[in-house]
């Protein structure tokens, strides 16, 4: 009897770990990509839990908790980016996604933040996407804490300051890029991810210098408070280990006990608000001053802005290595100051998600950023399509399974 019932035990066993795999592999599927459950931990000030259409929703894991025999399936790991997008940068906002998804390789999961009334078109665009699988996005509403709620809105431009928050709500988010609106990627995410891999066990966070030639510097020539090195930083690219965010203690000058990043922000806010003209990113300065060692800085060439090239060439690894990140501050997207960063981004908004179109897109951008030689920055209009054009060759060298 037993050598008749143990191999039916076995047989029942192994039945149930191959639904096991197969559940959790079909939820994996169903997620677009990357699978996993949408990280929408939000912070306590948010009644009620956040709000967000999310496609694919459903844990990933498999169920069955502690049962010895259950087998784990590895997740790919998923690459997070955080956007915050206010009054009239859905457009804005769309093309950046756009160029996220075209070239990167793991899988994405966007947070987006945005004012209510441009949920529902978010929501329609980003479905409209599904067929690709390759990103999962959750909505969250603007929200600040409740009893300073009035003082964050009205710092710098509106919904700037969320930014600073992120790691308070995405709670179960291990690390993050964020970007602005304006951002163009000309090479995958999965690039300057990977530089999560490069900080240090003081580091908790990366940006760009604000500025590479300090005689046009704005921090060393205006600023009334404390920044960071010799030229300040720009937060409109900020890579982050909010692990590592939500644990430290930070020395500050309001105090000679350090405080955690939820409890530094508002006195923070409240020393300098009269003395800050950039809002959330001067907040980031004075406390990067105060903590140097915790900062990461990465090149030029990952967040490349106006600044850099309207009084001549001025980021020398992107004359060598060509533009990774564009920042089009300054409204450049969207006037006729400079018309090589509008010429980019138009290219990049008209481009659809076919092989064909993606791999067309050059030849005709280049023809437009010859029209720009009359100004500095289109000069040197080489460095807004030579990483391009790499990304769009590696793109078609990649296997199909990983595009």
């Amino acid at each position: 009897i037993l050598c008749i019932r143990a191999p039916c035990l076995a047989c029942r066993v192994c039945s149930i770990n191959v639904y096991r795999i197969q559940l959790a592999v079909s939820l994996e599927e169903g997620a677009g990509g990357g699978g996993g459950k949408p990280q929408a931990a939000v912070a306590s000030w948010l009644a009620g839990g956040g709000r967000g259409a999310v496609r694919g929703a459903g844990p990933a894991a498999h169920p069955g908790g502690s049962d010895r025999y259950s087998l784990k399936i590895q997740p790919v790991e998923k690459m997070h980016l955080a956007v915050v997008a206010c009054g009239e940068r859905l457009e804005e906002t769309m093309t950046m996604l756009k160029s996220a998804i075209i070239f990167s390789i793991k899988p994405l999961q966007f947070h987006i933040f945005a004012e209510d009334q441009l949920h529902h078109s978010f929501k329609g665009r980003l479905d409209d996407w599904s067929f690709l699988q390759t990103f999962n996005y959750t909505l969250y509403p603007i929200t600040f804490p409740s009893e300073n709620a009035a003082e964050w809105k009205k710092l710098f431009k509106p919904c700037a300051s969320q930014r600073l928050f992120l790691p308070l709500i995405l709670k179960e988010v291990d690390s993050l890029l964020y970007v602005d609106t304006d951002i163009l990627f000309l090479r995958p995410i999965d690039d300057i991810w990977s530089l999560l891999k490069k900080f240090n066990s003081t580091q908790i966070a990366a940006m760009a210098p604000e500025h590479e030639e300090p005689r046009i510097g704005w921090y060393n020539r205006f600023a009334r408070h404390p920044y960071y090195g010799k030229t300040g930083v720009n937060s409109g690219v900020m890579l982050m280990n909010m692990t590592r965010m939500r644990r430290k203690y930070f020395k500050n000058d309001m105090t000679t006990v350090r405080l955690q990043w939820g409890d530094i922000l508002m006195p923070l806010l409240k020393k300098y608000k009269l003395n800050i003209t950039w809002g959330d990113q001067d907040l980031l300065n004075i406390m990067f001053f105060h903590n140097p060692e915790s900062l990461f800085v990465f090149p030029c060439q990952w967040n490349y802005r106006p600044d850099h090239c309207i009084y001549g060439s001025n980021c020398q690894e992107a004359e060598e290595e060509g533009i990774f990140i564009l920042h089009g501050n300054r409204g450049v997207y969207h006037d006729d100051k400079q018309p090589a960063f509008r010429a980019v981004y138009e290219a990049l908004r008209n481009c659809s998600f076919e092989d064909d179109n993606i791999r067309s897109l050059l030849k005709p951008l280049e023809l437009e950023l010859q029209k720009t030689v009359h100004t500095y920055c289109g000069k040197i209009y080489k460095i807004f399509i030579k990483q391009l054009a790499k990304s769009v060759r590696d793109r078609y060298a990649r296997s199909p399974k990983e595009k």
